[in-house]
């Protein structure tokens, strides 16, 4: 469409041969304003696997961020290749991809700006990552300060608003409190917990609490993930994150309607 728009403004300013220079510098211009937008022409195959290598080549970062990776790293790297349901070949992609982020020279600010990068027009996919992140650290229910500083240095490499990245990681931190949907802690504390998993405050009206809860729950819709270059091997830690944020509601929900 672009080439014919293009040779018509042509030829009404030139005649024919100005129709035909329109045509192929608006052809040109068409597919080099579609590389930019789609981020280099990468399929969605190449930004799932871009996507994966870089997962777990930085949770080798991660393991050697102490000088050596010792054997409760390795088993909780292989949990993580357990749990997303690795094997064959992609379970050796995987371990490929951490052995290569163990490495002293392994280069991670380059490694988080070519990611950052190929997503510049998917802000998703970045923040995706980081969610990505943030779960298999909180794999053991809990992430160390060391942990929560990798991950700072990770979002800033990405390019990510330090204020934003902060949110994201409570918001995280409180939606992992409720995975298996049990809490021990006292009601009230549970419920504050709830309201910092969505995202929102006590004082939000009741629309834009289903509203906030509507747009998280969007997120992880799988076909959403999946279109926003996210592995099919991931997509069971997504339905986790639903499962979360769902028992977070609910808790809120409950106590709203015994209050009214």
């Amino acid at each position: 469409m672009a080439g014919f728009v293009g040779a018509l403004v042509g030829y009404l300013v030139g005649g024919f041969w100005w129709g035909v220079a329109g045509f192929f510098i608006a052809r040109l211009f068409s597919q080099g304003l579609t590389k930019n937008l789609s981020g280099g022409f990468s399929s969605q195959a190449e930004n799932a696997d871009r996507f994966f290598d870089t997962v777990f080549a930085l949770l080798g970062v991660l393991a050697k961020a102490d000088g050596r990776v010792s054997e409760d790293e390795i088993a909780h790297a292989e949990a993580l290749m357990a749990r997303l349901g690795l094997s064959g070949d992609r379970r050796d992609q995987a371990i490929a991809s951490f052995k290569r982020g163990t490495q002293t020279d392994f280069p991670l600010q380059e490694t988080l700006q070519e990611f950052a990068l190929a997503s510049r027009f998917r802000p998703d996919l970045k923040r995706n990552l980081v969610v990505f992140l943030v779960e298999m650290a909180m794999a053991d229910d809990e992430l160390h300060a060391d942990e929560e500083q990798f991950l700072r240095q990770v979002a800033n490499g990405l390019r990510i608003d330090a204020r934003h990245f902060e949110q994201l990681l409570a918001m995280l931190k409180a939606q992992h409190s409720f995975a298996g949907a049990q809490q021990g802690a006292s009601s009230a504390a549970v419920l504050s917990e709830a309201y910092r998993a969505l995202g929102v405050t006590e004082q939000v009206g009741d629309k834009e609490l289903k509203r906030a809860y509507r747009k998280l729950m969007s997120q992880y819709h799988p076909d959403k993930m999946i279109a926003k270059g996210v592995p099919k091997d991931m997509l069971e830690m997504a339905t986790e994150k639903t499962q979360e944020i769902q028992a977070a509601y609910e808790v809120i929900a409950k106590s709203r309607k015994e209050q009214s």
